[in-house]
């Protein structure tokens, strides 16, 4: 297939990207800064130099390609709009990256009991509403001759095939911690979110260009893990000592309101069935503390 990749020089896209050449398929991919052209060259991607506010741009590669991944922005309205009329009637698909974010509680650190599932989601916080708007424009594109699809990730570990590209998550809380010589984690850090690895993205991403059903959306995890014990892993692997409790206006003043309150401050506790069900997925990677451990650093 002919694939059109946004955010194709990040973690997720360069990621997602990578992998689907070497599947076979041939991969054009977004880029914001002509400087990271090379770098896609050398993994087989042809880099296309631009961003998501040039709207002819986007309907013009979507319109030429076999199928279209969003993994630049959750929250850019008008570049999904602009793929979407690109894509309209074509029966091709569009896969739309989303965020488990969207359910995320901003609890400041402490724990819940309460769990998600892909047939039963809340309403949306204010903060996280716009996200799930979009979210639904694209599940609502299968109406327009789309095979449309939202793959919710959760908390993604790993290293990305990019150089330079991380995950959103777990390098704050390492960087913050060779930052200051202490590891830290929001509140008590007992809050728990799902995770997954990388190449389990990549791998779940293959599999529904070929098979997704239009209109499906799917949480993309393999298990949970809460914050407390993944940055005692952590000081651990460091020899810092216990991870200490940070109240979450001081995480605020490190990390930013939106990453302090929901990346990881939050509970994001998610079950995905319907990639396993639909899709045949089976990942490879279960535990997010043994990578921690034995390979994050």
């Amino acid at each position: 297939m002919n694939i059109f990749i946004t955010g194709a020089g990040g973690f997720i896209g360069g990621s997602i990207a990578t992998g689907l050449v070497r599947a076979g398929h041939h991969v054009r991919g977004l880029v914001r800064r002509p400087e990271l052209a090379d770098a896609l060259q050398r993994l087989g991607i042809e880099p296309v130099v631009g961003d998501l506010d040039d709207r002819a741009l986007l309907i013009g590669e979507a319109k030429a390609a076999d199928a279209v991944i969003n993994a630049a922005s959750s929250d850019h309205r008008d570049a999904v709009e602009a793929l979407i009329e690109g894509l309209a009637g074509s029966g091709k698909p569009l896969l739309h990256t989303s965020g488990s974010s969207i359910v995320g509680d901003a609890s400041g650190g402490e724990g819940t009991e309460a769990i998600y599932y892909e047939d039963r989601l809340p309403e949306p916080t204010a903060d996280k509403a716009a996200r799930v708007a979009i979210d639904r424009l694209v599940l609502d594109a299968a109406n327009r001759g789309i095979r449309s699809a939202v793959l919710c990730n959760t908390l993604i570990y790993g290293h990305g095939k990019v150089p330079g590209a991380e995950s959103v998550q777990l390098p704050r809380l390492l960087r913050q911690a060779k930052k200051s010589g202490v590891v830290r984690h929001v509140g008590s850090g007992g809050n728990i979110w799902s995770n997954v690895h990388i190449d389990d993205v990549v791998e779940l991403y293959r599999l529904a260009l070929e098979k997704t059903p239009a209109g499906t959306f799917y949480f993309v995890e393999s298990g949970e893990a809460s914050f407390r014990d993944m940055t005692t892993a952590m000081a651990d692997v460091l020899g810092m000592g216990k991870p200490q409790d940070w109240p979450l206006d001081e995480a605020k003043q490190e990390w930013g309101y939106e990453m302090a309150s929901y990346g990881l401050g939050s509970n994001s506790r998610v079950r995905g069935q319907r990639a396993r069900e639909l899709l045949g997925w089976k990942p490879q990677r279960r535990s997010v503390i043994d990578w921690i451990r034995n390979e994050m650093v």
